[in-house]
């Protein structure tokens, strides 16, 4: 499975039956401090890239959730809505938001791998 991570730090796990799962990264995680509030999107519901699909909320701030890919929404971390923390605790495993069937996965190949990422924190 391949990760692919945007600036506003997401980041998406491609699977191989056109699914695709998204989360925040440990830099937004840490940024935002503890998080006390998800708002998740409708399943069923359309995105294009960049629009918000959610809103995370912490201690410090809240920050939208911007949709990486092009998708429709087909699961919601239930979890994460009961246990905000996750996001902070485990924000690439068991602190995920939702899944998206790509629509259009050729717009992956627009976006950052692990190494150009940690360049973009780096340079940040």
């Amino acid at each position: 499975m391949t990760i692919k991570y945007t600036p506003d730090h997401e980041w998406i796990e491609v699977h191989g039956d056109g699914t695709a799962t998204v989360g925040i990264t440990h830099h937004a995680q840490d940024a935002l401090g503890d998080v006390v509030f998800v708002d998740l999107p409708e399943i069923g519901k359309s995105y294009a890239p960049k629009e918000i699909a959610g809103v995370v909320e912490s201690v410090k701030a809240a920050a939208d959730v911007y949709m990486p890919v092009t998708g429709e929404i087909v699961e919601v971390n239930e979890g994460l809505r009961a246990d905000p923390a996750l996001a902070n605790t485990d924000p690439l495993k068991a602190g995920w938001f939702f899944k998206v069937k790509l629509a259009n996965p050729a717009e992956l190949d627009a976006m950052m791998d692990s190494t150009a990422y940690d360049d973009l924190l780096k340079n940040s």
